[in-house]
């Protein structure tokens, strides 16, 4: 499973937020959310972002995202 398809249902599973919804909340364009997610680069720092604000701490050896509430991992 690739990181984009991980962040994506970790959107879903966290109340159906949309992916300009994430980018606002980081402080960044859409498009430059966009043109990340196609290209399916992204720093520690920018997932560590997304962990937080999606109640999730992530692992970035393969990278796993771990939901706080559940312990379930994506």
């Amino acid at each position: 499973m690739t990181i984009q398809e991980k962040i994506r249902i970790l959107l879903v599973r966290r109340g159906n937020m949309s992916e300009s919804e994430l980018a606002r909340r980081l402080g960044v364009l859409h498009q430059n959310f966009s043109r990340k997610m196609k290209a399916g680069k992204f720093s520690n720092a920018d997932l560590e972002k997304i962990a937080g604000l999606l109640d999730c701490t992530v692992t970035h050896t393969e990278p796993i995202f771990m939901m706080n509430d559940t312990g379930e991992k994506i």
